[in-house]
């Protein structure tokens, strides 16, 4: 009986159709005199599901790795070194200046008159904060756009932003304060100037090609604005914004620690705290500020993106 033997095709040793698998499978529908079909390679079909890159999952695990682990370690490590400081480093006599940090939750946080007294805090500071904002964010965005439109309004208003910017806060309040009263808009300079800043450079950082082509299809200047030099500005407009909310609870607190004036905020408590030695509440205040300008800076991170992250992606190198 005659030995069947598969065809090698032309250019092909022995030994290569002897090394390369083959899979060999029969057509569907096809009787048991069909010929065979054979994958060279040992290559799976089309409809085979595909197997997963673990290139993947190990961009999650470092992204997570830097976004939760990192931060938390770095946060281990300082409430490490504060209760160091607390119960190795200071006395008995000196540990109101810096109180371990269970007792600054215990008494700060858990005791439900401080917690509430504390929230009346926040809630008008808040306020101050949020209303200082505001204006600062109307008042720059027009200045910038006044000094965008004409070099001669630049050059008088710019230097003078740049001297409103550099005066300490503790100085130009009580100033502000024979004009317009200890009230809401004595507080809001601190954060004029980041709002100014980028919000020009925004403006002034068109493309020069978009330029040629508005005045290719003959646009009048408020066309040219409008359409073209505010959707550029976005990005340095919210980078501005994210920084000048920052500036605006600590111009807040500054304003309320030193010119203690109406309902006590935050920095009013912090005043009043230092001076009676309550370092449990002290420390539970700082605290507390220091969350509210995070919030701050993270919402308006978080709205940058959902307002601008769609179509801008800034070049990382």
């Amino acid at each position: 009986m005659a030995a069947s033997t598969a065809s090698v095709p032309a250019g092909t040793t022995t030994s290569d159709a002897v090394a390369a698998p083959s899979t060999t499978r029969t057509p569907t529908g096809a009787g048991a005199g069909s010929a065979p079909v054979t994958d060279p390679g040992g290559i799976a079909p089309s409809g085979a599901p595909p197997t997963p890159g673990r290139g993947g999952s190990s961009r999650r695990r470092a992204g997570l790795v830097s976004l939760v682990v990192l931060p938390a370690a770095v946060f281990a490590v300082f409430v490490g070194i504060w209760y160091w400081v607390s119960d190795g480093v200071l006395n008995e006599q000196q540990r109101f200046m810096l109180p371990p940090p269970h007792e600054v939750v215990r008494i700060g946080f858990l005791d439900w008159t401080n917690f509430t007294s504390m929230m009346s805090a926040l809630k008008l500071t808040c306020e101050v904060t949020f209303a200082g904002l505001a204006i600062s964010m109307v008042l720059g965005v027009a200045v910038a756009i006044a000094m965008s439109q004409a070099r001669w309004i630049e050059h008088s208003l710019y230097p003078w932003a740049v001297v409103v910017q550099t005066v300490p806060i503790l100085a130009l309040t009580p100033v502000l304060s024979f004009f317009f009263g200890f009230a809401l808009t004595s507080r809001i300079i601190v954060s004029f100037f980041p709002i100014v800043s980028n919000t020009l450079f925004g403006l002034q950082s068109v493309d020069r090609s978009m330029h040629e082509l508005f005045s290719l299809h003959h646009t009048n200047r408020w066309t040219r604005l409008w359409k073209l030099q505010l959707p550029a500005a976005l990005p340095s407009m919210f980078n501005g914004f994210r920084n000048a909310a920052g500036l605006s609870v600590i111009g807040a607190i500054v304003g309320e620690f030193y010119f203690k004036q109406g309902d006590p905020g935050l920095g009013t408590n912090l005043s009043v705290f230092t001076s009676r030695l309550e370092g449990e509440r002290l420390w539970a205040t700082t605290l507390t500020a220091s969350l509210l300008g995070v919030a701050v800076f993270v919402f308006f991170g978080w709205l940058a993106r959902r307002v601008v992250g769609r179509w801008y992606q800034p070049d990382r190198g």
